[in-house]
């Protein structure tokens, strides 16, 4: 039979989001803290999203809570700006709790000390109201189901996107892209250099998680679970081991991850290990997918069966989205190492500053823990700006875990509130280039580093140690 509709794609039909001065891709962390940023500094901002709702792994992954943002020490907040504000919305509404608040050892870090002082617990339910209102508030047009296609390039020069939507190929033209799809897709496709993964490593990938929550297991029952296990480091290891004797725990960690909610006998549960996944291959991707569902149901089971008090463990809600934490590094104009992290190096042109720890998942068929490598000299060390400028295209910034970074590096700078800082630094960076006619890689970075830190930004004068990038 055939079909009485012939749908038509136009090169675009793309009239309202076309008259922009600034397109960001991507509406997770990184990309909705630029978007906001851009539009409060007077540029007009589109802000093109895959799915349905803002947030991108804190929402549609469910990946939660956003790591520290404090110092090593755990005495000075560092990273402030849009992601303070972010949860200082939250807080008002009852959908987290602020970090001053929250240390490590305790149950809203999952008992972890290293690298887990000051977590935010926050509701992913709460933040896409949170993130609809600033977006609105700013004025970013925000554009819902447009999958990107493919960069518009007038010789290096990047002037927009092509888009899947609804209704068609949309074309957005615009003077500036900043690039915050996590997997770096803008830059590689506009021709940017990138590293799949860890080339030293074969272009290995860290794993993927299936992030869920669950509810019904008040915190009361869990610590009398680990009272009961008192040799446990980690969270029902003994019950673990019980399980997988009896055949019944297949997945590679030997220990159950979670993190307490905002509310009692709510839990993230960060416990799935999804082996050898690239998040640039579809078919990767979609078997990951049904996999990481696979082992929800084999976690709800355990929990069931054999941790006390938990019988009663329900589901709370499924992520849309598979947890990636690597894939492509783009490659910019300053590459962050280990030795930047380790060393505590703060070059000139950090636009923020963070301690978080380098976070090593281990990959491979019997591979369980996690490896946290905290800052060896100092409490912090700074992100560049010229991480954010890829080589090679004009009018591209990157923002989030695809920035310039080797894989080591970027185990550190991955989560949630070091990428919500870069998507503000990029967000500010892309409207002053704008308002000066230039591409952003002429930018002067102390005017950047002046702006930042009038809209919060934690950026004080420090001095250069000799040798410092």
């Amino acid at each position: 039979m055939n079909c009485p509709f012939t749908p038509e794609f136009p090169a675009s039909d793309a009239a309202r989001f076309r008259d922009a001065d600034i397109l960001v891709v991507g509406g997770g962390p990184a990309g909705v803290c630029a978007a906001i940023a851009a539009a409060r500094h007077g540029a007009r901002v589109i802000l093109a999203e895959q799915g349905g709702c803002l947030g991108g792994m804190a929402t549609r992954g469910l990946v939660g809570p956003f790591m520290t943002c404090y110092d090593k020490r755990g005495e000075t907040q560092l990273v402030r700006g849009l992601f303070e504000e972010i949860v200082q919305r939250l807080v008002a509404v009852g959908g987290a709790i602020h970090p001053s608040q929250v240390r490590a050892g305790t149950s809203f870090a999952a008992w972890h000390v290293a690298g887990h002082d000051h977590c935010t617990p926050f509701d992913p339910e709460a933040l896409q109201f949170v993130l609809d209102d600033l977006c609105a508030e700013a004025g970013v047009s925000v554009l819902f189901h447009a999958t990107f296609l493919k960069p518009v390039m007038d010789g290096s020069r990047i002037a927009g996107a092509d888009f899947a939507t609804k209704g068609g190929i949309s074309r957005i033209v615009v003077r500036v892209v900043i690039d915050a799809t996590g997997d770096g897709d803008v830059a590689f496709r506009a021709g940017a250099p990138c590293e799949l993964g860890d080339p030293s490593r074969g272009a290995a990938m860290q794993p993927a998680t299936t992030f869920f929550r669950i509810y019904g297991l008040p915190e009361a029952a869990v610590e009398a679970v680990r009272r009961q296990y008192p040799d446990d480091d980690l969270c029902f290891k003994a019950l673990v081991a019980k399980a997988r004797a009896d055949g019944r725990w297949t997945l590679p960690r030997p220990h159950v991850n979670i993190y307490r909610g905002v509310r009692d006998g709510e839990w993230s549960v960060n416990v799935s290990r999804l082996n050898g996944v690239d998040a640039t291959n579809p078919e990767s991707l979609s078997a990951a997918e049904t996999e990481g569902r696979r082992q929800v149901r084999e976690i709800l089971a355990f929990l069931r069966d054999y941790v006390p008090g938990a019988r009663d463990v329900r589901l709370l809600s499924l992520p849309q989205t598979v947890g990636i934490r690597e894939s492509r590094h783009v490659l910019g104009e300053y590459r962050l190492d280990r030795d930047d992290i380790l060393e505590g190096r703060v070059p000139a042109d950090s636009i923020l500053l963070c301690s978080n720890s380098i976070d090593w998942h281990s990959g491979g068929a019997d591979a369980a823990g996690t490896v946290y490598v905290e800052v060896r000299d100092g409490d912090f060390y700074g992100v560049p700006f010229r991480c954010l400028v890829p080589r090679g295209v004009e009018n591209l910034l990157v923002a989030g875990r695809c920035v310039s970074a080797s894989a080591c590096a970027a185990a550190a700078i991955r989560v949630m509130p070091p990428c919500m800082a870069m998507g503000q630094a990029a967000g500010v960076a892309a409207a002053l280039s704008c308002a000066a006619g230039a591409s952003p890689r002429t930018l002067d970075s102390g005017l950047l580093v002046s702006a930042l830190r009038a809209d919060g930004a934690y950026l004080p004068t420090i001095p250069q140690p000799k040798g410092t990038p």
